[in-house]
């Protein structure tokens, strides 16, 4: 069962709640450095994350039907919310150019599925990027935030999961290195304790970041050494659903 939509706005509105978003905010920053032009699409519970993005050409934040959704807007007078569920993506294929999954791989039922159909959405050579729960970390033994439900991942688990869907990993990251307890004067030490924690206990982080490329052919895990072909999704020739217009050939 998935932590619903009133609870994540509820932590993320808290001063922990914060810190957790400016612990991955910084870490997310450093791999998409540059998102102008691009499109954008945000699984799971990523609002707070899309709106740090820079003059994206479309960003778009798809909540899993299971966890509800909430109103939210990439700066135009439209919503820019979408609510479905996350093994059928009501998008056409190869549209996306970025794909970012907060909240979304932990309480899946079907991970593999959820992913290959984030494939499909996504653009030849776009770019994913997890953040998910790290197994190590005291915030995947908490039930006190989102993080501690779920299935949490090691950074082996999730590159493994990732190759399986047909991903290629290519950089990963940890974060949030406070501890999960809503105690004043540890939240408001959070920026030391990512410093610190880098340094001394990197393995430790929260969460566990990981960027991947979206490839048509993958030498995964359960493959043990064979190369798995894909065949490239075809462009669909009917009219995207909503404000989503075909991109150009």
């Amino acid at each position: 069962m998935r932590v619903d939509v009133l609870a994540l706005q509820r932590f993320y509105a808290s001063p922990l709640g914060a810190a957790v978003h400016r612990a991955a905010s910084r870490r997310l920053g450093a791999l998409w450095p540059n998102t102008s032009g691009l499109d954008i699409l945000g699984l799971g519970y990523a609002t707070p994350y899309l709106s740090a993005f820079k003059d994206p050409r479309r960003a778009v934040a798809m909540m899993p039907a299971a966890q509800g959704a909430e109103p939210w807007s990439a700066g135009a007078d439209r919503v820019s919310t979408t609510l479905a569920e996350e093994t059928r993506l009501p998008f056409m294929d190869a549209v996306f150019d970025r794909v970012l999954l907060v909240h979304a791989l932990e309480e899946c039922d079907a991970a593999h599925a959820m992913l290959r159909e984030v494939w499909r959405v996504m653009a030849p050579e776009g770019r994913l990027v997890v953040i998910a729960a790290n197994r190590w970390s005291l915030w995947a033994q908490s039930d006190a935030t989102p993080f501690g439900h779920g299935r949490p991942y090691s950074r082996t688990q999730l590159g493994m999961l990732l190759s399986d869907s047909m991903f290629e990993p290519v950089v990963s990251a940890r974060a949030l290195y406070a501890p999960p307890i809503t105690w004043s004067p540890l939240v408001r030490a959070a920026e030391a304790f990512e410093r610190v924690g880098e340094l001394l206990w990197p393995a430790q982080g929260g969460v566990v970041l990981m960027e991947a490329v979206k490839r048509l052919y993958a030498d995964t895990a359960r493959s043990r050494g064979r190369v798995l072909l894909a065949k490239a999704p075809s462009r669909s020739t009917q009219e995207a659903p909503g404000n989503l217009p075909k991109r150009d050939l």
